[in-house]
């Protein structure tokens, strides 16, 4: 594990099976299905390389009880969304549905999103075009590839937030 001053980081690298190495544990993850990427583009389905700081936490509360974590937590609502719209002034942030623009809804049938750490990419400015919806979430059953973000399997995502994750460092 290596540290952003006091805070937790987990190591992400790609090559050979990916894991996620923090507090002394390693976890499979799934990926995005186009692998990590230091060139992150809206849609590329690749997990942008750097250091991405866990923003915050959001839960389903029909679904499970509220995370032990080191960061802010809320939970979701059935008309919770994000914007993916590039061409849209709420591009990269979370919204309330019905939305005008290109979105995605937070609130699922699957338990994909059941817990979401809303990790800062392309956030602090937000530039359009730059990938956006980059999450820490739950995997598929089969650790499928993502469209960008990090999947693990919800036992260890509860682990790593419990264990005080701040930031995953991607390489």
């Amino acid at each position: 594990m290596t540290s952003t001053g006091n805070a937790p980081t987990a190591l992400l690298r790609e090559g050979g099976p990916i894991t996620l190495a923090a507090a002394g544990l390693t976890f499979r993850v799934a990926i995005g299905k186009g692998g990590v990427s230091d060139r992150k583009r809206e849609g590329d389905g690749t997990t942008p390389a750097g250091l991405l700081v866990l923003r915050r936490v959001l839960y389903r509360a029909d679904r499970i009880s509220p995370p032990a974590c080191a960061v802010p937590r809320e939970p979701l609502s059935p008309d919770d969304g994000w914007c993916d719209d590039p061409q849209h002034p709420d591009y990269n942030r979370m919204v309330r549905l019905p939305h005008e623009g290109r979105h995605e809804r937070l609130w699922r049938a699957d338990a994909v999103y059941d817990l979401v750490g809303v990790l800062g990419w392309n956030d602090n400015p937000v530039v359009r075009g730059s990938g956006s919806a980059i999450f820490l979430h739950v995997a598929r059953p089969d650790y499928a590839p993502t469209d960008g973000c990090i999947a693990l399997a919800l036992p260890d995502l509860l682990a790593l937030l419990k264990a005080g994750l701040e930031a995953i460092m991607v390489q």
